[in-house]
Parts: structure tokens; sequence; C-alpha cells
């Protein structure tokens, strides 16, 4: 069975079970009308015939009756929600399987980053990209995060096996992954009102929050003044009552009073400080709560990136019912009598305003943790779920073995499987520059992308797109789509000469990793005999580098440089004409391209051709 076939069998099941919990539902509706009508009518006939105290027991009655069966409901619609985005989660899954982008939910539209090496050059982010075909983050951060692994610059190989490892471990782990996903989309969707926001969750926010309403003076001198005026006023009042001493309570009493009134400010935001804080908290705590309570036994590496939230008694739970048992105390001064009695006996919200002070600070020092390992998990799940979906896919070899490029059956992660052709590549010391020849729209500039996006996809740790791959350490820097900018009055030119002059800086910085780099169409932007003769000097110069890659290219006249020039070797995509069309086949082959196709397409639109 494929993948295909897996989800579409498993969005089955779970629309059978959508109707079901319907059915339900609608039950617990019918019940909540008739419970409600019923108890209204026995009210007002017990409150007739039997007494107002029989009414009222009757109503009291009822009303619980009607709030277990609400509760109830309420479950019931909660596994309906969930349900739902189950669904959705699947039928994400199918579309990016089948590269359906009108159901991939869109990036954050993040503006380009000024100079990268690749990142607009091989669709890395934006509309159609990379990044939106793996990202599976709920968080905005998590979603950052894989977009900072796409896009780094220089590759780390302990980084790039560890996240391998993990990722491998989550592969096979599809209920995990589904269930943090689902719990972290109901998360964003209870906090957002069950209102379907677009927009990613950041929760940075919240460690933000912690961050700006902290540090503050210590409450504990003005607590300790208190309670010691508080048990003094006590000591009086009891001396007084079994006149050991004369009536001086009044006084002690007057002097607690003020001195609780003069530091009121002090915890005057703090009823707010708590809602606020565990309102956050309970958004997070269904995702907190399944993570340290899962069993890791079989998954070491999951197991590590768990641990802070198994630490005895610094659990997310435990910390949450700290909050709780706060928020119904401080819940007292809500009610006017009791908070006056409480806090005229002991200086009750000074105490519990305290305990928030320190509950806080062991949050403010926990939750970054928490956060981190749930990004973590969250980036990591993008990559694992890529896997998953694409099991013909391999985790690339790195190889110990100096400049090395090898893959087989290398093919576009973004080109729909009908329309993708695989093809073998390889660069080593032997062959350093690859002069790649060919007619418009035969390909080039199409498997210029495929090694780099599947470069990027080998150095974040996921599978790349290749029955094989071995590949050692680059920097990779891309010239693919170079435009002109009006705003900085760059002509395309210009824009095309900074490009190449960076490329060049990055192979002369003291780095011990060498640049393999991605050209197409070297010195479009000018004359033909111009352009050959930079073309020629620029890549006589590049040989000379530490650095390899490839160079797509019109002019033909470069090909002469794997004659001159050792390490420099020719590729190409040819095309045929059949039955007045142009006919592409993708296929790399090595040597100079022997055809060309301009004047051939010309022709075929019609265009005036002289012979």
């Amino acid at each position: 069975m494929t993948r295909f076939e897996q989800l579409d069998k498993q969005i089955a099941r779970l629309g059978r079970r959508g109707e079901f919990l319907n059915q339900i539902s609608r039950k617990y509706w019918n019940a909540r009308r008739v419970i409600f009508v019923a108890g209204a009518l026995l009210a007002l006939a017990f409150c007739n015939f039997a007494g107002s105290r029989v009414a009222w027991f009757i109503a009291a009655l009822i009303a619980i009756l009607f709030a277990i069966v609400t509760i109830f409901h309420t479950r019931v619609r909660d596994s309906i929600t969930r349900n739902t985005l189950l669904i959705e989660i699947k039928q994400v899954q199918i579309a990016r399987i089948n590269l359906d982008w009108d159901h991939i939910p869109a990036s954050d539209p993040d503006p380009l980053i000024t100079g990268h090496p690749f990142e607009s050059d091989l669709d890395i982010t934006g509309e159609r990209s990379l990044h939106r075909l793996l990202d599976c983050a709920v968080t905005k951060e998590g979603s950052e995060r894989l977009k900072s692994w796409l896009l780094s610059p220089r590759p780390d190989i302990h980084s790039i096996q560890h996240r391998q490892k993990l990722v491998r471990e989550l592969k096979d782990h599809s209920v995990f992954r589904d269930k943090l996903q689902l719990l972290s989309a109901f998360a964003r969707l209870k906090s957002a009102g069950l209102t379907r926001s677009k927009d990613r969750w950041n929760s940075r926010i919240l460690v933000e929050w912690i961050e700006q309403s902290g540090p503050k003076k210590s409450l504990l001198p003005t607590l300790i003044l208190l309670t010691s005026l508080a048990v003094l006023n006590l000591i009086c009042v009891w001396l007084w009552l079994d006149e050991v001493i004369p009536r001086i309570w009044p006084l002690t009493f007057l002097i607690y009073v003020a001195v609780t009134l003069m530091s009121q400010s002090k915890i005057a935001a703090s009823w707010d400080e708590l809602q606020d804080l565990e309102k956050a908290l309970t958004h997070f705590k269904a995702v907190f709560r399944y993570l340290e309570s899962r069993c890791y036994q079989n998954t070491p590496g999951l197991a590590e990136i768990c641990s802070p939230f198994g630490v005895e008694g610094k659990q997310p739970s435990v910390e949450i019912r700290k909050l709780g048992r706060l928020a119904a105390a401080l819940g007292v001064r809500t009610n006017p009598i009791l908070a006056l009695l409480f806090n005229a006996l002991v200086p009750w919200d000074f105490y519990f305003s305290y305990k928030l002070d320190l509950v806080k600070k062991e949050i403010a020092h926990l939750l970054p943790r928490w956060l981190d390992a749930w990004h973590e998990l969250e980036t990591l799940n993008s990559l694992a779920n890529f896997a998953y979906l694409n099991p013909g896919y391999v985790f690339p070899e790195l190889t110990g073995a100096e400049d090395q490029f090898a893959a087989r059956s290398l093919g576009h992660p973004l080109l729909k499987p009908q329309a993708k052709v695989c093809n073998d590549f390889e660069l080593n010391q032997d062959q350093r520059i690859v002069i790649l020849t060919g007619s418009n729209m035969a390909g080039k500039s199409t498997f210029l992308r495929t090694v780099g996006v599947n470069l990027a996809l080998a150095y974040s740790g996921a599978p790349v797109n290749a029955s094989s791959m071995q590949t050692s350490l680059f920097r990779l820097f891309t010239c693919i789509k170079v435009s002109d900018s009006v705003q900085d009055g760059l002509s395309y030119f210009y824009a095309e000469v900074k490009r190449l002059q960076a490329l060049l800086a990055a192979t002369s910085n003291e780095d011990d990793l060498p640049v393999l780099f991605l050209i197409d169409e070297i010195f479009r932007g000018t004359n033909s005999r111009e352009r050959l003769i930079g073309s020629r000097s620029y890549i006589r110069e590049l040989s000379q580098r530490r650095a390899m890659g490839l160079v797509a290219t019109h002019d033909l006249e470069l090909i002469k440089l794997a004659d001159e020039i050792k390490g420099v070797t020719n590729y190409h995509f040819r095309e045929e004409v059949l039955d007045s069309r142009m006919v592409f086949d993708y296929r790399l082959r090595s040597g100079p391209c022997p055809t060309t196709n301009a004047l051939k397409i010309m022709r075929l639109e019609g265009l005036p051709v002289e012979l």
C-alpha cells in the first residue's frame, strides 16, 4: 500500500469516526434541551403545588444534571474538533505528496535575507518553496528554526548526523508526530477562541512577558514585617481578652493596616499577572502534558530532547497546578467581604503574591527549556514527516573524502513525480567544474537547482530526492536568478557582476570548507564578445580556487575550456523536433551539446528567420 493509499484509508476511518461523534453530539444537544425545558416546567409545578423549598431543590438537581450533561457534551465537541484537525493534517500530507500548493499551508511572508548565498535562487523560501513543502510547525519559532536549518550557509557534520539520527527515529513514529501536531494545533485553536486563524502561534510572547515582568524587589522583607505585625496584633488581642495587658491591640492593628496600605502598590499587579500567566500556560498544557507523560524507552533521541519535561518536581503539570492553587488563593480578593476578613487577620495577599514571585522565577527558568524542546521537536517533525511521505528518498552519506559529490537518480523535490526526470551526477577531484550546455528549456537551470536543493536538504538533516547520495561538506553559493534593482540603481549586468564578485570573495576567505557554486548563464547581461572573454577568465580563476560546481551556458565556445583547464568537463541536455514540436527528455549526458534550438523555436512560433 502506498503512502497515498494509507493516508486515504486513514481519512476515511476518521470521517466515519466524525459522523459517529456528531451523532452523539446531537443526542447531547437534545438531552440538554429536554433537561432545560423539563426542569423549568417541574420547578414551576412544584412551586405552585409543593412550595418554594421543594421547587428550589428540584431546580438545583436539574441544574446539576444539566451541568454534568454539558461537561460531557463539551468533551464530545472537543473530540469532534480534534478529529476534524486530524483529518486536515492527513489531507495536508496528501497535498504535500501531490505538491498541491493550494492545500498546503502558506509560510509566513518573511523578507529574503539580503546577500544570502542561495536562498532566493533555490526557492528555499517563498510561495512555492522547499520550506513551505516541509513546514509542519504550528509555532512561529518551530517554523523559523526549520528555515534556519535549510538556509545554514556553513554546514556542521556533527549537527547534520545528529539530526539525521533523530529524523530516522521520528520517521516511523507517525502516531507521536501526528498527535504532537494535533495537540499543538488544538491549543492554538483554543487560544484563538476557536477561530481558524492562519497565523502561526508565537509562543515567544510568553517568554518575553516573563522577562519584561521581572526582576522586582523582593516582597520578603515586607511580608516578614506584616507577618510580625499580624502575629503581634493577635497576641495583643489574646492577652487583652485574658486581661493580662490593657487594650493596645487597636494601635497595633492600625500600624498593621497602615503598613499594608503603604505597601499595596507592590502587589497591585499580582492578580492580573497570575491570570495572564495561568491563561497562557493553560494553552500549552495539553502539549506539555503529552510530552512529559509519554514513554521514550525505544526512542533515546526523543528522550534526550524531552528530558526538560521529566525533571522530578519541575514538570509543566506540577507548575501549572501551583499556579492553579495560587489563583484560588488570590481569587479571594474578588469577594470584598472575604478579602477584608482574611487580610485583616494575616497578610494573605502579600503571602500569595510572594509565592507567585517564586513560582514565576521558577517558570522563567524552566519555560525557555520547555519551549526550546517543543520547537526542536516541531522542526524535526517537519523533516520526519517529509521522510515518511517520501519513502523513496534516502538519507545522504556524509563522506570524509575531500571535495566529493556523487548522486544516483537525483531529482528535484519540488517537481511532481509524473513530471520528474532523475539523473546521475558526480563532482570530484578529476571533475571539479562542469560546463553545462543545452538548448533553451532543455533543463539546465532546473538541474542546477536540483543539485542545490538536495544539498540544502542534506545539510538540514533531511532525506534527499535520490536513490543514493554521498557528499562532503560545502559552502553552497548560487548565481541563478539575478535581477536588476531600480531602487538601488543597479542594472542587470552590474547586479550579476556584484553577485559573481561575492562568489569569488567566498572562495578566497580562509575557510576550511570549499565552495560549491551553481551559475546559470554567466554574464548574460552583456554582448556576446565580452561575455565570452569574461566567462573564460572567470571560470579559469574559479579553477584555481578551492571551489567546484556547475556553470550552465548557451555559449558553446566555453566547451573548449575542457581541453585547456584540468578538472573542467562538459555535460549537456538535448532535444528533438517531432511533429513540428520540441520534445525534451531532460536526460543529462556527458560531452558538449551537439544541437541548438533557438532558431527552431522562432520558426515554430512563426517568427521570421533568415537562413
